[in-house]
């Protein structure tokens, strides 16, 4: 009998996909796939502070577990387009609300963070 899912269980899978999609880079890249497929350069410049190396890695981690697919124009010079699959496009509405509650909320996150640190220096 399989194992029914939850999250709460080290058993569950579900876990996997719970740290896959709740890496810093994924939560940027799957919505900014959601506007259009983009080739990997369109990417570096929309997502600042991405490294290639670390791109590439999470673009190829994100297309082995089916969130993205890779299409090769088979041109030269390469063409290659990252656009999402299917069960991405159920994930992006999730993903955007959370950055969008960051960029709302980041000044009560900074100040909380700053006056946690100042009563821990006077420790």
């Amino acid at each position: 009998m399989p194992y029914p899912g939850s999250v709460y269980s080290a058993k569950c899978s579900a876990r996997d996909a719970l740290a896959l999609i709740s890496g810093k880079w994924v939560m940027l890249i799957l919505p900014a796939l959601a506007e259009d497929p983009m080739r990997n350069g369109e990417l570096m410049r929309k997502i600042e502070g991405i490294s290639q190396k670390v791109l590439t890695q999470t673009l190829r981690q994100l297309e082995r577990h089916g969130l993205v697919s890779r299409f090769d124009h088979e041109e030269k010079p390469a063409c290659v387009e990252y656009s999402l699959t299917g069960v991405a496009d159920s994930l992006v509405s999730t993903l955007k609300a959370l950055d969008r509650w960051a960029e709302i909320n980041f000044p009560e996150l900074d100040a909380a963070r700053i006056r946690y640190d100042l009563e821990k220096d006077d420790d």
